[in-house]
């Protein structure tokens, strides 16, 4: 039975590790933090990535704590100061079928489910990668703990400070700043939505999002101008919201006066023109790190591990079917981190003119623009690599799997 290595427990990691026991692997997912866990923040699942949880076999477990926008949705789109732009309500004659599909859900619950669907048991915290090497008979991972580990494959799914991209590209230019903050909460204030599912703002040098992402939860962020923050002297989360606050309504204030809070600046990295070389290769945020503003980083996860995934079924070449899996996700990925930057100069903008031309578009542009965008729809974006994956494997299949690793490793205990 072929082994993967897979770096990082992620939401990417996990999914990753799910579709290869879909093609029968055995394997091994190592986490550097002393338990796997997400941030308690929302993310959006667009019908992209909730195709791909269906591959993997989630699908139903994970909808029982999303929240789906479906008829009657109403979303309004306000300047800062709580004057309505627009407001969306659907019903099944008018809500766009993408819509109707799109559903919200905390980080948290996501992460929850795909750690029971592939296995506790197979993931391995306290173990920071430090490196890895390549031989004619696979694959080892170094730790700092000073173990080692083996297999016929390595997935770097170790997010944006990837230790496995580092090696595979020591050359690469380091990361540069974006020029954005992103101030992000969870709040429990559902009554405070009102009748409305989320609510959209734009102003001068600011962008903010609030949505319903659980039965008890909202989630909602800032998009602001990092050299804007520090000369205010905003240094950190409570004071920048402090700072903004007052400028929004008080439904604003409602829902995020009473939340946890997090303030991270955020760095970009060109596209990789490859990704891997022999048995190794990248997933998620450690190939192609994307800004928030495209809305689609877990999503574009989720979809490079069913790619993963159908590129290994029924090979005997691994090496030729990696690069095949890179090719078709580059190309899909590429574009999409490319359109994070022009996405942010519009949406958090201090120009005066961009904002009122946003501010006009908004205001006439049809429901189903803004629903495409969203949700980036493809017909099937893995297709070059095959069907879909097939049946999950039972539990009791991936338990004994784990027993077999422990004694295919014993000469590097872990």
């Amino acid at each position: 039975m072929p082994r993967a290595l897979i770096v990082g427990a992620g939401i990417g990691g996990l999914a990753a590790g799910l579709a290869l026991h879909r093609i029968g692997w055995d394997v091994e997912i190592f986490e550097r933090a002393e338990a796997p866990r997400e941030l308690g923040f929302g993310i959006g699942l667009a019908p992209n990535a909730m195709a791909a949880l269906r591959e993997l076999g989630v699908a139903k477990a994970v909808l029982a704590h999303t929240v789906t926008w479906n008829s009657p949705t109403t979303v309004e789109i306000r300047q800062v100061g709580g004057r309505v732009l627009r407001r969306f309500q659907g019903d099944p004659a008018t809500l766009p079928s993408a819509l109707d599909s799109m559903r919200l859900i905390m980080r948290p619950a996501l992460h929850g489910e795909l750690l029971d669907a592939v296995g506790r048991d197979v993931v391995r915290v306290n173990h920071e990668v430090v490196g890895f090497e390549s031989s004619g008979d696979g694959v080892r991972l170094r730790f700092q703990n000073g173990d080692m580990a083996s297999g016929d494959v390595i997935v770097g799914a170790d997010g944006f400070h990837s230790a496995i991209r580092s090696q595979l590209h020591p050359e690469e230019c380091p990361s540069r700043p974006s020029g954005y903050y992103a101030l992000r909460g969870a709040a429990s204030r559902v009554d405070a939505l009102g009748d409305l599912q989320a609510i959209w703002y734009f102003g001068t040098g600011v962008e903010s999002g609030i949505v319903q992402a659980g039965p008890n939860a909202v989630y909602w962020f800032l998009s602001l101008f990092v050299d804007d923050e520090r000369q205010a002297g905003a240094g950190s989360a409570e004071e920048v919201l402090r700072r903004w606050s007052p400028r929004f309504d008080s439904q604003f204030r409602a829902i995020t006066g009473s939340s946890e809070i997090r303030l991270d600046e955020l760095f970009e990295r060109d596209p990789l023109a490859r990704w891997g070389s022999g048995t190794v290769t990248l997933l998620g945020d450690a190939a192609h790190p994307m800004l928030p503003h495209t809305g689609q980083g877990g999503a574009q996860a989720l979809e490079d591990a069913v790619a993963l995934g159908r590129a290994l079924r029924d090979t005997s070449d691994t090496v030729t079917a990696l690069r095949r899996y890179e090719e078709v996700r580059r190309r899909r990925t590429t574009a999409i981190v490319k359109s994070g930057p022009r996405i942010a100069r519009i949406t958090t903008s201090r120009s005066r003119t961009i904002g009122a031309l946003r501010n006009a578009v908004v205001r006439v542009i049809p429901m189903g623009l803004i629903v495409k965008g969203m949700v980036r729809p493809a017909a099937d974006p893995n297709r070059e690599l095959g069907p879909p994956l097939g049946g999950l494997q039972s539990t009791a299949h991936v338990g004994a799997g784990h027993r077999t690793r422990k004694r295919a490793t014993k000469r590097f205990p872990l």
